[in-house]
């Protein structure tokens, strides 16, 4: 889903947001970094601040970063992704050892950690940028995004929800928000970002 033509969103820049000094405060090495033997996912599931912490805190993962996927606009910034006119949603890249752990592990991190039925919003946070999406790097991922959707969805129905408004799609480019944002929760531990967990659990087939 693009929710841009190319020619309608904001023209972004050529140069990163952010800076290539910034470190991960959680594993210690430079944001972005793909450690050996790691697979990459992308989560958009509302605030990538608290969703981050929940990734970096899971078995398997060995890396994450928060950024913008999803939409035209080249390297935004938050405030430009803000603005609705960039396409972009808040995203978090993650790095995990499928050895330790695996994509539908993630994928049940994911669904059972807010709310996919809300469109564009997650709770009080509205806007395009705090959609529910899954960018999927590989074939076999975006059939088990599909599989965990329908899965959910029936879990889902059986609890009063609506229908999963989840955007599955092929990733593009991912670009890293600005330093001050990449792991947020450690640098303001008091920091609001609130899970919109429906309490539904999911089990991917």
């Amino acid at each position: 889903m693009k929710l841009f033509q190319t020619g309608h969103a904001l023209p972004g820049r050529d140069t990163a947001v952010l800076s290539d000094a910034c470190w991960h405060e959680v594993f210690g090495h430079r944001i972005g970094t793909v450690p050996p033997g790691s697979q990459v996912a992308y989560f958009a599931m509302g605030c990538f601040w608290g969703a981050e912490k929940l990734f970096w805190n899971a078995p398997g993962v060995t890396s994450t970063a928060v950024g913008y996927a999803g939409g035209s606009t080249p390297n935004p910034t938050y405030k430009e992704v803000c603005s609705g006119f960039t396409g972009h949603a808040e995203t978090v890249m993650v790095a995990y050892d499928p050895e330790r752990t695996s994509y539908d592990d993630l994928l049940t991190i994911f669904f059972e950690n807010h709310d996919p039925t809300q469109g564009m919003r997650q709770g009080n946070d509205h806007g395009t940028q705090y959609r529910s999406a899954l960018y999927t790097t590989t074939p076999e991922q975006a059939e088990r995004a599909s599989a965990a959707a329908a899965a959910f969805q029936t879990n889902l129905t059986a609890s009063g929800y609506g229908q999963i408004t989840t955007e599955i799609a092929p990733a593009g480019p991912f670009y890293p928000a600005e330093d001050y944002h990449q792991q947020y929760l450690v640098k303001n531990p008091a920091g609001y970002c609130p899970v919109h967990a429906t309490g539904v659990t999911c089990t991917p087939n």
